[in-house]
């Protein structure tokens, strides 16, 4: 829920400075179905039990869909950061059969509950990459106290880019839809006029 939280927040920071999100809400998503799938399938794999061996394979699968997704829209701006982290928390998870391995103490300091029978991060023996797995902690009693990794603030990162790429001022009138991939002189020139 962390990352998810902060990715909200990364949408709608542009607010703060007075902007909105044009670019971000009129961008032309190609499969934006697989986001939905991605998000149902997490939350399924964490929550349902499962036989052993099926939850790591579909946590795995999640993020192969979301990294098809950010391959399907990679000329938006900031989707090689999205795609970047979910490659680094997709491949260290492969790595270490279906769990993003967490440093002990961030896990201590988050307060994470180690007894779920399917957890997409949690301790392992003689991790692969290990740097590459939830090393850091939001740590209690903050809220949504939970542990986070490189790939997670790559991930935030990349949503940030791509909410203030064509940030407009509140009270603008209506933006044209960019089409993915358009020219960004050609942009900033239609931006330029319309602010004029």
């Amino acid at each position: 829920m962390l990352v998810v939280a902060t990715c909200l927040l990364a949408v709608l920071s542009p607010l703060v400075a007075g902007r909105w999100p044009a670019g971000l809400m009129t961008t032309p998503w190609k499969w934006p179905w697989l986001v939905w799938a991605v998000l149902i399938f997490q939350a399924v794999v964490l929550e349902v039990p499962m036989p052993d061996g099926v939850a790591p394979v579909l946590h795995i699968g999640t993020y192969a869909a979301a990294i098809a997704f950010l391959w399907l829209n990679r000329k938006v701006n900031g989707a090689w950061w999205v795609a970047a982290g979910a490659a680094c928390n997709g491949l260290v998870i492969a790595l270490n059969g279906g769990t993003l391995p967490a440093r002990p103490e961030a896990v201590a300091a988050a307060g994470n509950d180690q007894e779920m029978a399917f957890a997409n991060a949690g301790v392992v023996e003689n991790p692969v990459l290990p740097w590459l797995g939830d090393a850091f902690a939001w740590p209690e009693p903050m809220p949504l106290a939970n542990t986070f990794s490189i790939g997670d603030v790559l991930i935030v990162a990349g949503v940030a880019i791509a909410a203030w790429t064509g940030a407009r001022r509140l009270g603008q009138g209506p933006v044209k839809s960019a089409s993915v991939g358009a020219d960004p002189g050609t942009q900033a020139d239609t931006e330029a006029n319309a602010e004029r």
